[in-house]
């Protein structure tokens, strides 16, 4: 091809991403329904989110390393085959415990898929065609945000249940396609301790931090975005009008970054993008602190549709960052960047109900996103001044 990218090929773990992205978002909407079907409080519906999060954050780093020196199509087909089967058991479950059961086996399919499709992607396309191979790829997910959770969310008007089925469906079509149309692959051959030696360097750490503050800083916001925005956009169609335009302001950060990658390198791409998210941070703060009411209407969208470009943007450049910094234990390295977003959506939802619990109105919450943020650059602007004075990890093989 052309582009040196095999779209045809790559569709269906976009299809794989798609479906992960509905299930991460689609189930926050809908806890009142859960708590009332399950007869359980929304507090406690509220933990089948947590507990997916968490999951995903403890095993994605044990099954990845497991699992990358094996055949990867077999991998990220058993990988989302446990992810449907673990939809199924929560969509059918008669009660709460068996859905909190289902969220498990979920998370496991979902945080090694996530981790195997990255690793594939990257083995699979030259390097210099990576951003865009991983923009698209990255786009199934961000394509979810845009059309599939709120198609999600009309569907479980009727049952809650009917989502999660939905997700099933799709990714049992993903792994046929994938089963059939990807080409075996297999890892440099290492042993599981040089697979894991990326993981005694501070700079690789220091790396997946970064991940970790930025969706912290989105999940402050993000989690409590109808808090903020219902007061001022009152139309319940317009809240899932904002939320179908931040999907698709995130597909079209993906988009762009993953380009920019190809072009540029992926330090400098990602430095643009944590400092735009710093700077409509902060100029989300003021608008929603002093602007009058006829003009937050506007501004208020700006802030939330370029937080949605910045946190859509970040995805691809920071791992192609981190794939450059270990690049013969990808796999390894992309389960614990999922393991470090998902630790950063939970410790941003935590964090933004605690500033909410003090008695702070929700239009505080982009400060607290811009402090976040303003921790996370200098650690970034420290990994990379760190990784070009010391040499990386030579690929194996």
């Amino acid at each position: 091809m052309t582009s040196g990218v095999p779209y045809r090929t790559l569709i269906w773990l976009a299809v794989a991403t798609f479906t992960t992205g509905i299930d991460g978002y689609v189930l926050a909407g809908l806890l009142p329904d859960i708590a009332a079907d399950l007869d359980v409080t929304a507090a406690l519906a509220g933990q089948l989110v947590t507990v997916f999060a968490l999951t995903s954050a403890l095993a994605g780093p044990l099954l990845g390393a497991a699992t990358s020196g094996g055949e990867q199509r077999r991998t990220i087909v058993a990988a989302l085959g446990t992810f449907v089967v673990g939809n199924l058991l929560t969509a059918l479950a008669p009660s709460y415990a068996l859905a909190l059961g289902g969220r498990v086996v979920a998370a496991l399919g979902a945080c090694l898929l996530g981790a195997a499709v990255t690793g594939y992607t990257v083995h699979l396309v030259s390097p210099r065609h990576r951003g865009r191979a991983l923009s698209f790829v990255l786009g199934g997910w961000m394509t979810a945000t845009a059309l599939g959770v709120p198609v999600g969310l009309i569907l479980g008007q009727s049952s809650w249940r009917v989502p999660l089925i939905m997700v099933a469906v799709v990714g049992t079509i993903a792994l046929l396609g994938i089963w059939r149309s990807l080409p075996p692959l297999r890892f440099p051959t290492q042993t599981l301790r040089e697979r894991l030696r990326p993981l005694a360097r501070p700079q690789l750490v220091a790396g997946l931090l970064v991940s970790t503050g930025v969706l912290c800083a989105s999940y402050a916001c993000f989690t409590y975005a109808v808090l903020i925005l219902a007061p001022i956009h009152e139309a319940p169609w317009m809240i899932i009008a904002i939320m179908c335009a931040y999907g698709l302001a995130s597909m079209a950060g993906n988009a762009v970054t993953g380009r920019l990658v190809d072009r540029f390198s992926p330090v400098r791409v990602l430095t643009v993008v944590l400092a735009v998210l710093l700077v409509d941070a902060l100029f989300g703060a003021l608008a929603l602190a002093v602007a009058a009411p006829a003009a937050l209407v506007v501004l208020s969208l700006v802030w939330f549709l370029v937080a949605g470009v910045g946190n859509g943007g970040h995805a691809v450049p920071q791992q192609a960052r981190l794939a450059l910094l270990a690049p013969g234990s990808v796999s390894v390295v992309m389960a614990l960047n999922a393991s470090a977003i998902s630790l950063g959506s939970a410790l941003g939802g935590a964090l933004g109900g605690l500033v909410l619990s003090t008695g702070a109105m929700p239009e505080r919450l982009p400060l607290l996103a811009a402090a976040v943020l303003a921790l996370t650059i200098p650690l970034h602007l420290v990994v990379a001044r760190w990784t070009d004075r010391r040499p990386t990890e030579p690929a194996a093989g």
